[in-house]
């Protein structure tokens, strides 16, 4: 019996009553809901406010950009498309000055057309500048590179500053040319004048070579001109899209003092010359003039794909060969059986608005669809499409070991096109970046990384 009644008594709960245990939860929950708003307005990593938007799908939120407001994501991505837009006019520069090297000083002299005295009064110190040019493009390429080998995709850890710092010594180079050049251009207009041949050569390499994309000499010439009186542009893009906690914020500023200040000297010294013509002025003329080509591709090219601007990123673009092989034929004999055009590109990325993280990324990401936009050289004053985009989620790129100055873009069930830049290394970072988005896009995207191989080793086939 005595059992029995103390089992009767024996308590269920904790012991601290209902009361005391409701409390406790309504605390519990309180300390939940303020730890779920501190997260949700966690200071930006990068500003330190705290306006963060709350992360809603936890399985698709990039734990790095979680923790970016969102003016500082979109300040990155700025960042990291002029940084990339440094680099690859930078590569553009460099093909401009080969081509002036290996299509006219070179074929020049070995033909005699000019005394060598004559060479050096047109082409100046091109040489220099070439050599400048290389190894400061090859230090600019291995730190792009190398960030995004170490899961850097915004490119916060590439410093254009300090670099362009280290190549200060560009500049006297590029003064040595601008000071030449008014003097340089005269003596090949009275050279052509008075050489037949030299005229002869001049219009035939203008009209038959498709490396020089339809220019005379005289605008190949003009290239260093229009690069130094760039870089204060494109160097103040980059100072707006980076903070001042940056610890290339103040080599940036320096940078750019520099150049302005090295432009401001050659237009003193160009003025002591008697020349009217001043870097000031060309510089304002062939800004208008590049700025006026290139939105209207861009306006082309959106009109095309018909996307939302604010959703639009324009990877790169710029020049490339297109050809269109029959089939086998590249396979067999490689690319100097095939009959190239001149082509202006553009690579489109059409991205989710809610998050901007890795591009790069091998697992799906904010990309939502990609494009190659084919525009032909302006005709009666318009540019025009070659064909409608196209979309990287249905193509195949690949490489050729026996073909590596070009690359092949196959649009499953449709074309084949081969790509070329008349500079291996800008062929294949056209390559490396229209592989990254082709391999994010698609149903069947995990069997693309095969394909390539399977197709190139059937030598008389394409689908």
């Amino acid at each position: 019996a005595t059992r029995t009644k103390s089992a009767d008594v024996e308590r269920a709960d904790s012991g601290i009553g209902q009361m005391p245990a409701r409390k406790w939860r309504n605390r519990a929950s309180e300390t939940l809901s303020s730890l779920q708003a501190w997260e949700a307005h966690r200071p930006c990593t990068d500003c330190g406010e705290r306006d963060l938007p709350v992360e809603t799908d936890v399985q698709n939120c990039n734990q790095r950009r979680a923790d970016l407001c969102e003016k500082c994501r979109k300040r990155r991505t700025e960042r990291k498309e002029s940084v990339l837009e440094f680099v690859n006019t930078e590569a553009s520069y460099g093909e401009d000055l080969r081509i002036i090297k290996e299509e006219f000083y070179l074929p020049m002299q070995a033909a005699g057309l000019l005394s060598q005295e004559q060479l050096q009064g047109i082409f100046s110190n091109i040489q220099e500048l070439i050599d400048l040019n290389e190894s400061f493009l090859e230090i600019l390429q291995e730190e792009i590179d190398q960030a995004f080998d170490q899961g850097d995709d915004d490119l916060m850890t590439v410093c254009i500053g300090e670099i362009f710092l280290e190549f200060v010594n560009m500049l006297p180079a590029f003064q040595t040319y601008c000071l030449r050049q008014s003097s340089s251009v005269n003596m090949l207009n009275a050279l052509e004048k008075e050489k037949e041949l030299l005229r002869i050569f001049l219009n035939v390499s203008q009209n038959d070579n498709t490396a020089l994309r339809r220019m005379n000499l005289r605008s190949f010439l003009m290239a260093p001109l229009q690069r130094v009186t760039k870089y204060p542009l494109l160097l103040s893009r980059i100072i707006k899209a980076t903070t001042e906690y940056h610890p290339d914020h103040g080599s940036l500023r320096e940078a750019k003092s520099r150049i302005e200040s090295h432009l401001e000297h050659i237009n003193m010294k160009t003025k002591q010359e008697g020349n009217t013509w001043t870097l000031r002025s060309f510089r304002q003329d062939s800004k208008k003039k590049r700025e006026v080509i290139n939105i209207e591709m861009r306006e082309t090219a959106l009109k095309t794909v018909g996307w939302l601007r604010e959703e639009t990123r324009f990877v790169m673009e710029g020049s490339l060969q297109l050809a269109q092989p029959p089939d086998g034929q590249w396979v067999k004999k490689g690319s100097k059986t095939l009959k190239f055009q001149n082509m202006q590109v553009l690579l489109l990325v059409n991205m989710k608005r809610v998050s901007e993280s890795s591009l790069e990324s091998a697992e799906p990401g904010p990309v939502k669809d990609a494009v190659l936009v084919l525009i032909r050289d302006k005709n009666n004053g318009k540019f025009h499409l070659l064909r409608e985009p196209l979309r990287l989620s249905n193509c195949i790129v690949s490489t050729d070991p026996d073909c590596d100055d070009t690359f092949e873009l196959i649009e499953i069930r449709r074309e084949a096109f081969v790509f070329r830049d008349s500079d291996r290394a800008r062929t294949h970072h056209w390559f490396r970046q229209i592989r990254r988005y082709s391999r994010e896009l698609g149903s069947w995207k995990k069997r693309r990384n095969a394909l390539p191989n399977i197709m190139i080793s059937t030598p008389h086939t394409r689908p």
